[in-house]
């Protein structure tokens, strides 16, 4: 039986519905493991960080996002696979986002682009909607603006902190995004803007008001452990495992214990 991948039409019906399970996978080993549990996989840009060991997501090029883009889809069926669109090809005009959201919907076969930015971004998503690429938002903490900000902060501390999110979610919202990401902000702005939006808020650093949660798998899994964002929750210790495994195999190779007669031809 074919089974059938999760759209852009089934994660809007979700809306207040039964959360949405959101997860990243960068590589096809962790979507074919991941695919099973979530309703949405995403290419974050955050693999710079996490894959490519860079300080800040603001160095990884779009032929990154479209090569990782590639392994999620070949190694999913079920989920939606939302690709992000990286810093520099999207925020220079309407056209230069089409053109490269375009080179991500062809090249790699997701079913829609992820793009930071409220207000400032709405002519920009209303451009591809309207032009047949689906658009997820991101509002709240933005990673791409870090130089801008200063820095990572919590979002929503202040009266007009709460306006700008809120007024960023639902230009997100009345340009054509399909669903949007909250980050980094307190938990009664994310439940707010929950409430107010008539799609689907996805949240990270959020609240469990929203329609579904988002996390970064190998955060979620233990197995990056540079550091631990407050919003984290480490479901499993990855870390642990691979050096325990590494270790073995490093003492059985010094001990001449492998490989065993049963491991060679």
């Amino acid at each position: 039986m074919v089974t059938k991948r999760t759209s852009i039409v089934d994660i809007k019906k979700r809306k207040g519905g039964e959360p949405i399970v959101c997860l990243t996978a960068y590589t096809t080993p962790f979507a074919k493991i991941l695919d099973e549990y979530s309703d949405i996989l995403l290419v974050g840009d955050s693999l710079g960080m996490v894959l490519y060991g860079m300080e800040s997501t603001l160095s990884v090029p779009l032929d990154m996002m479209i090569n990782h883009g590639q392994a999620v889809v070949r190694g999913s069926k079920k989920s939606c696979v939302v690709v992000d669109m990286p810093f520099g090809s999207y925020q220079g005009s309407c056209q230069q986002a089409f053109e490269s959201a375009s080179q991500v919907i062809a090249k790699t076969g997701c079913q829609a682009v992820k793009l930071e930015g409220g207000v400032e971004m709405a002519d920009t998503i209303r451009f591809l909607v309207e032009r047949g690429i689906p658009v997820m938002g991101h509002v709240g903490l933005m990673p791409q603006m870090v130089n801008a900000y200063g820095g990572y902060s919590c979002k929503g501390k202040t009266k007009e902190s709460r306006q700008k999110v809120m007024d960023d979610a639902i230009a997100v919202q009345n340009a054509g995004a399909f669903s949007v990401v909250i980050e980094g902000v307190v938990e009664q702005l994310a439940k707010d803007v929950t409430d107010e939006l008539q799609i689907a808020v996805i949240g990270i650093g959020g609240s469990p008001a929203c329609d579904g949660q988002i996390l970064v798998s190998e955060d979620m899994a233990g197995l990056f452990t540079d550091f631990k964002p407050k919003f984290v929750k480490r479901y499993g210790n990855l870390a642990g495992e691979l050096k325990n495994a590494a270790e073995k195999y490093n003492k059985e190779v010094k001990a001449r214990k492998f490989p065993a007669k049963e491991h060679c031809f």
